[in-house]
């Protein structure tokens, strides 16, 4: 059999509101043509993002309700921390209730303002909670084309790496991070060899590394399907071996836990641990429960399982490709090979005929959403570009992406099908597409709450 069906049935249904084009095109304007800013009843097919957006299992939903309220000593917490350590064999366990959230208490903790954080490529509020501390958040992934084939694209460029642990203070170093996937680059992997050999760096330099590790899992059947030496092993097995080489791991639960909120910290430094957990208790809540209920860390603890369940993982890669061939035999450049989570449209390549400064992944958006209710995410100039202070002029960023997010366990092929169709009526008219500048610009984070307005 080649066709690869969803390995669960659906057993509770949400209805999508049905949209018209004016109606669509009054709802984009109030929003100031930020897509963050759409009601989701306003949407057909929300793929914005898969951080929150999944499925809960019956088995998740069951944890729910056998959880505790979760507070001292939340029952909850001790099998969610030994589901925890299990899996990445990291000591100090620490709940928060989101990803950014982990990332604020570690970066509170142990950057300081003049230090360096280098990682493969900081996906947005990891550089924001960074830069926020004065340090600098320091990206050292190779330039690849995006339509070349390389199997392992997410990976850290070692040279750099070395040269920047070489040549900067110890000190101002506190910690290397390894973003698995690397989502910003198109949600490419981390191959296990790349990962040794950063581990070997950081082990030369005397430097701690911490993974970005919200798609671990995701990344681990990357490795299974396409490094040598890991197909015949075990999911499980390779994601364990992933987490050998790190010090510590922030992780979104949203992502590959498949739950609606929730995240961790955890790590291996005693002294590290303790100045987080004061920090937790002051922002997020005491250590058994860092701002979630004891159910949310039922439901965490059981996705963490779930996820590595290879029936789910090759249905999950081989859905999120089906979008992506379908793309690419239209003619719509893509970024290649397809990643695990979304599909990374180049837009620049895609509407040449609009300069960065011109934002052609904003035009691509906003396109998408006009034309069949479509939400996407822009990943180039308006999310990782700078405006100058003094020119005002953009600063672009080094591909000007928009990513197709695909929710866990939520959307059938005849959705994606529908997003295959609005794409071939978008590629009959790209060259008509309008490019936008910034309205207002927000001076943090500045892609979730900016307005534009069209040229």
């Amino acid at each position: 059999m080649h066709t690869i069906i969803e390995p669960f049935k659906i057993k509770m249904v949400e209805p999508i509101r049905m949209t018209t084009r004016p109606d669509r095109e009054a709802r984009i304007r109030e929003a100031g043509y930020n897509v963050f800013g759409l009601h989701t009843d306003d949407v057909l097919i929300d793929l914005l993002t898969d951080s929150g957006t999944g499925s809960m299992s019956m088995d998740q939903w069951a944890g729910m309700i056998r959880g505790d309220e979760g507070y001292a000593g939340a029952r909850s917490f001790y099998r969610f921390q030994q589901v925890v350590r299990d899996l990445t064999g990291l000591t100090h366990i620490i709940p928060a209730h989101q990803g950014r959230a982990a990332e604020r208490i570690l970066f509170g903790v142990a950057v300081q303002k003049g230090d360096v954080v280098p990682n493969n490529t900081h996906f947005d509020t990891t550089r924001a909670n960074i830069e926020f501390q004065g340090a600098e958040a320091l990206d050292l992934v190779p330039d690849v084309d995006t339509e070349a084939y390389a199997p392992f694209k997410g990976n850290m460029d070692t040279d750099r790496l070395r040269h920047v642990l070489a040549t900067t203070p110890r000190e101002r170093v506190p910690l290397v991070m390894l973003t698995v996937t690397n989502n910003a680059t198109g949600g490419q992997p981390v191959s296990m060899a790349n990962i040794k050999e950063v581990r070997a760096i950081c082990d030369d330099f005397g430097v701690p590394l911490f993974f970005d590790a919200c798609r671990f899992a995701e990344n681990a059947w990357f490795i299974k399907l396409r490094e040598p030496g890991y197909a015949e092993k075990p999911l499980r097995d390779i994601a364990r071996e992933m987490f050998s080489y790190c010090d510590g791991a922030t992780m979104s639960a949203k992502k590959d836990a498949i739950v609606n909120i929730g995240g961790f910290l955890a790590m291996n430094s005693d002294s590290l641990a303790d100045r987080a957990r004061t920090m937790l208790i002051l922002t997020e809540g005491f250590p058994t429960y860092g701002g979630l209920a004891g159910r949310d860390l039922e439901a965490i603890a059981q996705g963490l399982d779930e996820v590595l369940d290879e029936d789910y993982m090759r249905y999950r890669i081989a859905s999120t490709a089906y979008l992506g061939n379908h793309l690419d035999a239209l003619g719509v450049p893509i970024l290649k090979p397809t990643g695990g989570h979304a599909i990374y449209v180049d837009a620049g390549r895609m509407l040449p005929h609009l300069a960065p400064k011109h934002l052609p992944g904003k035009s691509l958006e906003v396109e998408l959403y006009l034309e069949g209710g479509i939400r996407a995410c822009e990943i180039g100039t308006v999310m990782f570009g700078k405006t100058d202070p003094v020119t005002h002029e953009q600063h672009p960023a080094r591909h000007e992406l928009v990513r197709l997010a695909i929710p866990r366990r939520v959307y059938t092929q005849s959705h994606v099908d529908y997003v295959i169709e609005v794409f071939e009526q978008l590629v009959t008219r790209k060259d008509t597409f309008r490019g936008f500048t910034f309205d207002r610009e927000s001076p943090v984070l500045r892609h979730f709450t900016s307005t534009f307005r069209p040229l």
